[in-house]
């Protein structure tokens, strides 16, 4: 069950002024759901708000999940709220005068894995970090950015292989294709992630603020449009009776509970398919 308050399903350190960490504390998964989504929308507001913070680190209480992936029950209620679409969320996050930076241990999967990639950086535990984007693999596409991003980041062929495969990738694995900047011992990688943002944050805010914006007109982030797009096509797959019954048999296998299945949810995607197995599963509402 998710917390019952945003704040508590997405906790807001102040480390300093300058330096505010924002931890994932919906353990034991980390689901994406509804309450997750307007949290973080809370939190871009008051990132926007404040003249001082510079650098936010996003990280997990749950030492198994970073964030599992969407909420395939009920997350697609935060969409429904006006002018909180998940595309604007990432917009903001982009353009925003403030440097984030994931701090990888456990899986980032599916919107996880698209979370992360909207972050400005991300640093990853060798030992711990599994990231994947598994959507084709339930009878989907990725539509929250992984196809925005992937392709600029890793090059056309690995985005491919990431997406079409929906296998999970470790954190070396990752670093080699440039799908995170960094991959760190794990015991070193908390330290790590504090000594460079608190570098970060005793930097002038204007400076750092000017860098992003223009890095980001050069490296051409992804627009609104595009993920919407894909956003679209994410909804229509789901909207198939194949997909449909993939689901349910996803569901019956152990999908969305903290499991073998789950935990080895890049493996086991290869032996599901989407014929009827006879299990009644549970009804998707995405």
């Amino acid at each position: 069950m998710a917390p019952s308050k945003l704040e508590d399903c997405l906790r807001v350190t102040k480390v300093t002024p300058e330096y505010w960490r924002a931890t994932f504390n919906d353990p034991p998964m980390n689901l994406l759901t509804p309450e997750m989504t307007l949290a973080l929308w809370q939190l871009a507001d008051d990132l926007e708000a404040d003249e001082d913070v510079r650098v936010i680190v996003f990280d997990s209480n749950a030492p198994d999940y970073f964030i599992m992936h969407f909420d395939m029950i009920r997350g697609s209620e935060a969409l429904k709220e006006p002018g909180k679409g998940w595309p604007l969320f990432i917009q903001r996050l982009v353009q925003m005068p403030v440097i984030s930076i994931a701090s990888i241990r456990g899986r980032a999967r599916g919107v996880g894995s698209e979370f992360i990639l909207s972050c400005d950086m991300r640093f990853a535990s060798i030992e711990k970090a599994i990231i994947g984007q598994p959507e084709v693999g339930a009878g989907v596409i990725p539509g929250g950015s992984a196809l925005e991003w992937l392709p600029s980041l890793v090059g056309r062929s690995r985005a491919l292989e990431i997406c079409a495969g929906s296998e999970d990738f470790d954190g070396k694995t990752a670093e080699l294709y440039g799908y995170v900047n960094r991959a760190v011992p794990d015991d070193k990688l908390d330290e790590f992630v504090d000594a460079y943002a608190r570098r970060i944050a005793g930097f002038n805010k204007f400076p750092l603020a000017q860098v992003k914006m223009i890095i980001n007109n050069r490296a051409s982030t992804p627009s609104i449009s595009d993920i919407q797009h894909s956003q679209s096509v994410f909804t229509e797959c789901t909207h198939r009776p194949d997909t449909q019954q993939r689901i349910k048999n996803l569901f019956a296998a152990g999908l969305q509970q903290d499991g073998p299945f789950e935990r080895n949810l890049g493996k086991e995607l290869a032996y599901i398919d989407s014929k009827d197995s006879g299990s009644k599963g549970i009804t998707v509402s995405i």
